[in-house]
């Protein structure tokens, strides 16, 4: 493990990108999985910048770790749809690059992964009450490979005001992650940590 403690979160930003950088020039398949949210924005802009309309990187798989679906409504999930505003969309990568998992898929996505060679690093942020992916507290055992977890009690409120814009009606019952032990299974973990909040966590 090697921990890098920058001056703030522009250089952390960049110094993320180049890191991921680093993994994706290799001259083969690449599997990334990649995480939403705010911390990343900036690194997407610089990754964005890098890999825009260069088709050397078109070797390059992406996956979301994590989706939580709209309930009743006929469209991609939270976390791919953020993805391809963040970064997909403006970096032109390929549909045929990107790999959503999904309610619908989720109970073959570590098979999927391993055919497919593995993930060869996930990027993920951290929480401030510690979660990684969707794995908050108290919702996914340490041998769990991609569940569904059902969104309950407190739970109900923090994903309608965190990722659907405090309309609960949108709230489904359950979201899909990828457990502890699928992302343990990836060859590398690149985690982003920003902000005060997040300290005592990161410790």
């Amino acid at each position: 493990m090697k921990l890098i403690v920058t001056e703030d979160y522009a250089e952390m930003s960049l110094v993320a990108s180049h890191h991921v950088l680093g993994y994706i020039t290799a001259p083969r398949r690449v599997n990334l999985a990649v995480t939403a949210g705010s911390t990343p924005k900036k690194m997407y802009e610089h990754l964005t910048a890098a890999v825009k309309g260069k088709s050397f990187y078109s070797q390059v798989h992406y996956y979301n770790f994590d989706e939580i679906p709209f309930r009743g409504q006929d469209r991609e999930g939270v976390t791919i749809s953020n993805l391809r505003s963040l970064f997909f969309t403006p970096a032109q990568i390929s549909e045929e690059n990107i790999h959503p998992l999904s309610h619908e898929n989720f109970r073959h996505h570590d098979q999927r992964l391993q055919d497919e060679g593995g993930l060869d690093l996930i990027v993920m942020g951290l929480g401030a009450d510690g979660h990684f992916c969707g794995n908050l507290p108290n919702t996914t055992r340490f041998h769990d490979a991609t569940v569904e977890v059902s969104i309950v009690g407190d739970m109900v409120d923090l994903v309608a005001h965190g990722e659907m814009d405090g309309d609960f009606s949108a709230v489904p019952d359950s979201y899909v992650t990828m457990g502890p032990k699928s992302v343990m299974a990836a060859k590398n973990l690149l985690l982003i940590v920003s902000g005060a909040a997040k300290a005592q966590a990161l410790r």
